[in-house]
């Protein structure tokens, strides 16, 4: 599950840059606070838009790992009916 774990640190990581960012951008055009709220659904839509385009190489990665997995799976889940028929 090591593609698992790369996507996801890539994930966090970019949501915590982009949240960075805007509140950053945000403080310089306003005055006073920021609300909390705001400037992390926009870091969460910013940071989601930019993954599909940037993590793309380790979402694959991790998808085909998955699949793998399930094929394998659904090989051994197959080789025991099998057996099981023979019995």
């Amino acid at each position: 599950m090591k593609e698992f774990a790369i996507y996801t640190g890539l994930r966090i990581l970019l949501f915590v840059a982009s949240l960075i960012t805007v509140a950053l951008v945000w403080s310089l055009f306003t005055e006073g606070e920021v609300p909390a709220i705001w400037p992390v659904v926009i870091a969460f839509v910013v940071s989601g838009i930019l993954s599909y385009f940037l993590l793309n190489r380790q979402r694959d990665a991790f998808a085909r790992r998955v699949e793998e997995r399930a094929a394998r799976a659904s090989a051994a889940l197959e080789e025991r009916k099998a057996r099981e028929d023979q019995d």
